[in-house]
Order: C-alpha cells, then sequence, then structure tokens
C-alpha cells in the first residue's frame, strides 16, 4: 500500500509547535508567580516586623508613662512612635503593590493557560481530521486497487475465455 500524505501536515505541525510556544509561555509566567510570591513574602515579614516594632515601643511607651518619666522623654518616645506608624504605612503600601503584582502574574498565568488550553484543543481537532482524512483516503485505495484487481481480473478471464474459443 502506498504512503498517505496528509496534505494539511504542515499546518499540523505550526499548530504544535504554536503549542510548544504556549507551554514556554505558561512555564514563564508560572515562574514568574512564584517569584512575585516570594517577595510578597518577603515585603509581609518586614512588614510584620514593622509592626512587632510598633507593639514594642508603644508598650515601652505605657511602661514609662507607668513610671512616671519626665514630659521630654514622653514627647520624643511619642514623636518616635509616629515615625513608627509611618513606616508600617510604607510597608503595608508596598505589601499592598507587590499583591497587586501577584494578582496581575497569577491573571497572566491564567490567560497563558486559557490560550494554551485552545491551542491544544485546535491540535487535537486537525489530529481528529487527519485520522479520519486518512481512513477515507484509505478506503479510496483499497476501492481502486479492488476495481484495478477485477479489471485485470476480466482482461485475464477474456484473454482465457478468447483463447479456449479460438481452440
Amino acid at each position: 500500500m502506498a504512503k498517505i500524505d496528509y496534505p494539511l501536515k504542515q499546518i499540523l505541525e505550526i499548530k504544535k509547535k504554536r503549542v510548544e510556544d504556549a507551554e514556554k509561555v505558561v512555564s514563564e509566567k508560572r515562574q514568574l508567580l512564584e517569584k512575585e510570591q516570594k517577595v510578597l513574602e518577603q515585603k509581609k515579614a518586614d512588614r510584620d516586623k514593622a509592626k512587632q516594632h510598633r507593639v514594642d515601643k508603644l508598650e515601652q511607651l505605657r511602661s514609662e508613662l507607668d513610671h512616671a518619666t519626665t514630659s521630654p522623654k514622653v514627647q520624643q518616645m511619642k514623636v518616635y512612635l509616629k515615625i513608627c506608624d509611618e513606616k508600617l504605612k510604607i510597608e503595608e503600601k508596598k505589601v499592598k503593590d507587590q499583591q497587586d503584582r501577584v494578582d496581575a502574574a497569577e491573571k497572566e498565568l491564567e490567560e497563558a493557560k486559557n490560550l494554551l488550553k485552545i491551542k491544544r484543543q485546535e491540535v487535537d481537532k486537525l489530529m481528529m481530521h487527519r485520522e479520519g482524512w486518512e481512513k477515507e483516503k484509505r478506503k479510496e485505495i483499497e476501492l481502486g486497487e479492488e476495481k484495478e484487481s477485477d479489471e485485470l481480473g476480466n482482461v485475464i478471464y477474456g484473454m482465457h475465455h478468447r483463447k479456449n474459443e479460438n481452440l
């Protein structure tokens, strides 16, 4: 039987290449997301450290107030506490910004996954078409060979029949 050459073979190869490219993009997006999540964890740790520092200084101020410390020292501690509050706000903003980056990276990853799914479906459809096309082509070839065989048989029969009549 002759080798059947699928006419959409090049298109199938191109679509397979696109699937491979989409898989690479998904992998890159996944790595980017993991990196952003690690940065987020670090920023949360920094924020928690600043929050704990503020709590410690607040407790220190309360302790000083209980011991009836001088007014300038209390004022100095209140000013430092305000500085701690500002630092905490900055750290909270950093965490929020990083969380936005993580959310954006998650969204990009989902979009890349959806695109990959679509590209895989295109390849699957083309593969199913190829299988159906190849079955149909084989049937056509078999029918052609059968017809050719029948014609050859008829010719041989006719030759034998004429030969026998001539004798």
